[in-house]
């Protein structure tokens, strides 16, 4: 239970965050294109990738407090940070070939996935 009330309460404040971050930075950069989404990632990514530095120079982190921070907090805020850190960790183990197939199937295989899902709803909607 208690594993839950880490991730759920990272997860609710990296939400919170993730809103709030967006809102920002799309209100001051305009409607045309996504920056609030971009300043996310972005921001997600090197926060992630300051903790597992971290976490590796001072010797790890507890398991309560990388499901907290993690899990729920980066998860809350951005998933894009666990791609990028695990396609950083194959490129850093010389994985290159696979670090770009990660890159690709993510990439491609999420904006099929939103099309698909868009097909489905609207067959079901006209349907």
């Amino acid at each position: 239970m208690t594993q839950l009330l880490m991730v759920g309460l990272g997860g609710f404040l990296g939400a919170v965050s993730r809103f709030l971050l967006a809102a920002l930075v799309q209100g001051a950069a305009g409607d045309r294109v996504p920056y609030g989404t971009l300043a996310v990632n972005v921001v997600g990514c090197a926060v992630i990738g300051a903790v597992t530095a971290l976490a590796e120079t001072r010797g790890g982190l507890s398991d309560g407090l990388r499901l907290f921070l993690v899990v729920g907090l980066l998860g809350g805020f951005t998933t894009f940070s666990a791609f990028g850190n695990e396609t950083l960790a194959l490129l850093r183990a010389g994985e290159v070939g696979p670090a770009a197939a990660n890159v690709l199937a993510n990439v491609l295989l999420a904006i099929g996935a939103v099309w698909v899902g868009r097909l489905v709803a609207q067959t079901v909607v006209s349907g």
